[in-house]
């Protein structure tokens, strides 16, 4: 199996992840997290050199932008919180945390694009059954974990992990079930990569504060999450066997991505993010806060609603090529940083070194996308090598205690808090 011709591709997938995650910050929760998901979804398309993949562009984007997603509804703050301890068995159990959350979204998130990507006219996913599997296993890991034996994560916040968690073991279980190894594979991968890049993320926030480092830590551990979570995924397919020749999405199947992935989550960042109303009450400390923010609100929905169109000018051509999933990348991607200037008082004169750090990451992706790189080299396993994995998974668990090991040893009250109170 050659992997030399990887690279290139695998940090292109990861930086996009990342810096789409960056961003997500600034509008957080689920709407947030799809947003960066479809850009990490197309980002794979267009490294993949695969022309049948080419077709599907808008299902691969609207699954990754729901399993990532779905992620965005637990909440984590108490966990960061914990994670900042400066002792070893909270801080374990911070960072551990993070490690679950973290891999709850790359699981949820691979594991759908993995079965994009293993569809067939003749071996189609059946996303019916699967959805409703999803929900169930959501609703009974919540109420036999949270209610029924009382497992809490972030009291007193939300328990939503359990959903996740539930809705995450359904979809292995449909997997395995239908024997889509090579989805599975994307899951576990992605999984881990997301899982370590968010205790990672975390043990690189604690050590800026250690550091008094001037800079917006949490963007770090978003970053983080990103990055290696998209390096997971992205390992995940380039190892994997795929079906080839792939024929091309129904219609109506590509339109009902782009209302998703190009028209819906717009509109919920819109509503919840860049409206008159919020944005008044997040310029509250500016001068002329409503000016402000009515020149902000309009200036969005202009950038949105043309956004919205050129994805759609984009939709309509009948035949997909490289150039126009790269196209459609930067569609959805520069507007979602302009907002991202916006909401932050763009136009109050506020702008933060991060925003600029996000557009310097696409120019090293567009100078990586024209490096030559030689058609890339699949793996052929489609194996669920489980004793191997568990290896892994203890591993990783291995590490994050040794990040906290490290971590809590070298600070004392940095604002942290306690799960479990010491003596």
């Amino acid at each position: 199996m050659k992997t030399s011709n990887w690279r290139i591709p695998m940090l292109i997938v990861a930086m996009s992840l990342a810096t789409a995650w960056a961003i997500r910050g600034q509008f957080g929760h689920e709407q947030g997290a799809a947003w960066a998901g479809g850009i990490g979804g197309l980002a794979l398309v267009l490294v993949s050199q695969r022309r049948d993949w080419y077709r599907k562009m808008m299902l691969v984007a609207l699954a990754s932008a729901v399993g990532w997603g779905a992620g965005g509804m637990i909440s984590y703050g108490m966990v960061v919180g914990y994670g900042n301890a400066d002792n070893f068995p909270n801080a374990f159990y911070g960072l551990g945390m993070l490690f679950v959350i973290g891999g709850l979204f790359g699981l949820l998130g691979g594991g759908l694009v993995g079965l994009t990507l293993d569809s067939t006219r003749e071996n189609r996913v059946k996303w019916g059954s699967l959805i409703t599997e999803m929900a169930v296993g959501g609703l009974i890991g919540y109420y036999f974990l949270v209610e029924q034996i009382g497992i809490k994560m972030t009291p007193p916040r939300s328990e939503a992990w359990a959903v996740c968690l539930g809705a995450g073991l359904a979809m292995l279980w449909h997997l395995a079930r239908g024997k889509r190894n090579s989805a599975m594979r994307v899951a576990f991968f992605s999984m881990l990569g997301a899982g370590i890049g968010f205790g990672f993320g975390n043990f690189l926030q604690v050590m800026g504060k250690i550091g008094q480092v001037s800079f917006n830590m949490w963007n770090v551990m978003e970053y983080s999450i990103g990055f290696f979570g998209g390096l997971g995924m992205a390992y995940g397919v380039f190892s994997s066997k795929w079906p080839q020749d792939i024929p091309g999405p129904k219609k109506w199947e590509n339109w009902s991505s782009y209302i998703i992935v190009g028209l819906f989550i717009p509109l919920i960042v819109y509503r919840e993010s860049l409206s008159f109303e919020h944005l008044v009450r997040r310029f509250k400390d500016l001068p002329n806060v409503a000016s402000l923010a009515t020149t902000s609100t309009i200036v969005a929905a202009i950038i949105l609603l043309m956004m919205m169109c050129l994805l759609y000018w984009k939709m309509k051509k009948e035949r997909i090529e490289k150039k126009d999933v790269l196209h459609a990348l930067f569609i959805l991607w520069i507007p979602y940083i302009l907002v991202s200037y916006i909401v932050k008082g763009l136009f109050g004169g506020v702008m933060e070194i991060t925003h600029h750090l996000y557009l310097l990451n696409v120019l090293i992706i567009i100078i990586l996308g024209r490096i030559k790189n030689a058609p890339i080299s699949f793996g052929d396993l489609d194996k669920v090598p489980v004793k191997k994995w568990i290896y892994l998974l203890m591993g990783a668990i291995l590490f994050m205690a040794f990040l906290a090991l490290l971590a809590s040893s070298l600070h004392g009250d940095i604002g942290g808090h306690n799960r479990f109170p010491l003596d």
